[in-house]
């Protein structure tokens, strides 16, 4: 059972991959009320005349599904062999709190500074769930 704890920070990060998702026809509905945009702006992706704030939730939705799908990878990994350790379970939530505090940056105020140092804080978690499922792994492996 305590394999399966690995799991909710997976679950939490899709949640908020998903709320991300839902923003961008918001946006995009709202900023075309306004006449801000139409709907030729994403015939071919988005047009340099798409307002940044509309391109931004897209953005940040992209940048959702880059990099965490190693964080998929390791915590699937980590369960399906019985590696998921209370620290594993303890990276992998400081991971999604750190992806969902960079995503608030991105959306709100948008400090290039502050989006790369928890970006950074992010990555380390990430690289710390990947050494230690090679760590559990390899050591499992002449067992």
């Amino acid at each position: 059972m305590r394999q399966l704890a690995i799991l909710y920070p997976v679950f939490a990060l899709a949640a908020w991959t998903l709320a991300v998702l839902m923003l961008i026809p918001i946006i995009r509905v709202r900023a075309g009320r306004r006449r801000e945009i139409v709907a030729d702006d994403f015939k071919y992706g988005e047009a340099p005349s798409v307002p940044k704030y509309v391109s931004i939730p897209n953005r940040n939705y992209m940048n959702l599904l880059e990099l965490p799908m190693l964080f998929y990878v390791v915590c699937l990994l980590l369960m399906m062999t019985a590696g998921a350790s209370n620290l594993a379970v303890a990276l992998a939530w400081a991971y999604v709190a750190l992806r969902v505090v960079h995503s608030l940056i991105h959306l709100t105020y948008n400090h290039v500074i502050h989006r790369l140092a928890v970006f950074a804080l992010s990555n380390t978690a990430l690289v710390g769930l990947w050494l230690l499922a090679f760590i559990h792994v390899a050591s499992n492996a002449s067992a």
